[in-house]
């Protein structure tokens, strides 16, 4: 049997604890394109600094900025500021940015209240990957049908940042209808087959068993040690 639960939601990052990270092409911050001391630049940092200084109004106006940088510094000051409301989140999902709106689905993780779900059909791979580790940290149920199609090695996204983070949400999510896509993702490439075998954990069973068994016989080690630490095999 499986030797540990994963527990706690949600994406795209995670270790055989179950522990889960973000995307690992999220930002630290927007993209600048604009050099150092540039307009744009100098209101980007004005607004970053009203949602430390509390100055709301200065945070607000950076929403309709004409940078997209500056749009998505105001979404997090605002956030900062709890004055992030979901309309402003609902308006960030449909920029025509996707820096912007990628911020905006980082930011619903901890809002249920605005939907997401559109965000994984997103031209932008950034924002789809960024989507998917959402709805795993928000545990939502709603989402397993699409995050199932995502994951298909078929029919399903064509990069695998997108495949990777779709199945880690499965697996934080736990929600025994995407165990088919979980376990078909074994077979895709291997950063996606190390998130497989950690979802792995949230679920039980036979099949489940016989997976992560077949595990140990992967190409790539740290499958591989993911389903000797998940078996509890010495």
């Amino acid at each position: 049997m499986v030797a540990s639960e994963h527990s706690g939601p949600p994406t795209a990052r995670g270790g055989p604890d179950g522990a889960v990270l973000k995307p690992a092409t999220e930002p630290s911050a927007p993209r600048v394109t604009e050099p150092p001391g540039s307009p744009a630049t100098e209101r980007r940092r004005e607004v970053a600094l009203a949602g430390h200084q509390g100055d709301e109004a200065l945070a607000r106006s950076g929403l309709s900025d004409g940078d997209s940088s500056v749009r998505a510094t105001a979404l997090g000051a605002l956030a900062r500021l709890g004055a992030l409301g979901d309309d402003d989140l609902r308006a960030s999902l449909l920029d025509p940015a996707p820096t912007v709106r990628r911020r905006g689905c980082e930011l619903a993780a901890a809002r249920p209240a605005v939907a997401i779900v559109p965000l994984l059909d997103d031209t932008d791979p950034s924002v789809v990957e960024m989507a998917a580790w959402s709805m795993g940290e928000r545990g939502e149920l709603a989402a397993v049908g699409a995050l199932a199609e995502l994951v298909s090695l078929t029919a399903g996204h064509r990069d695998p940042l997108c495949r990777e983070a779709a199945v880690a949400a499965l697996g934080a999510i736990g929600d025994p209808a995407g165990l088919p896509a979980v376990l078909g993702a074994l077979d895709d490439k291997p950063a996606v087959r190390r998130r497989a075998a950690v979802a792995l954990a949230a679920f039980d069973g036979p099949a489940v068993e016989s997976a992560l068994r077949r595990c140990l016989d992967d190409r790539d080690w740290q499958v591989r040690q993911v389903a000797e630490d998940l078996l509890a095999v010495e």
